[in-house]
């Protein structure tokens, strides 16, 4: 890179969603789960007046996916075989990718042994003209930025 170049930071609204076996198109929303390591605080006798910190569990957030409600019933389905079967046979990875404006992949999060724990779709209002919204919330066991 050159002295000087200028770098922009990629903008948030074009993105793709795989998921495993489901193909959906569309999310106006994608939340990009954080992670946090929780902490335990040590000290030994011999340990100077202060107390150091020891990393735990660490912990993620869930996924949001929104988008636009169609025929489709691939993400209500998969919720559905959650509710039905539990969690064991519904899990799936999934990645959410970030697309730069000339349209190639920039960045993506890879997210493993993901299932379905919320679903919702928007409410019904005849004094509106929105567009009906369904929204899954989906847990996981992972997940890396790996580009």
């Amino acid at each position: 890179m050159a002295t000087g170049q200028r770098i922009d930071p990629y903008r948030n609204f074009r993105f793709r969603v795989v998921i495993d076996g489901i193909q959906v198109a569309g999310f106006s929303d994608a939340t990009i789960p954080e992670s946090s390591t929780d902490t335990v605080d040590y000290r030994e006798g011999t340990d100077p007046p202060y107390q150091r910190k020891l990393s735990t569990l660490t912990k993620y957030g869930n996924v949001t996916l929104k988008k636009g409600l169609t025929d489709s019933m691939d993400l209500y389905n998969w919720r559905k075989q959650v509710e039905d079967k539990g969690a064991a046979g519904a899990r799936k990875n999934m990645s959410l990718i970030l697309i730069d404006e000339e349209g190639k992949d920039k960045a993506q999060w890879d997210i493993v042994e993901a299932w379905p724990i919320k679903y919702d779709p928007s409410d019904f209002s005849a004094k509106g003209n929105e567009v009906l919204v369904e929204s899954l919330d989906i847990t996981h066991e992972g997940i890396t930025r790996v580009k």
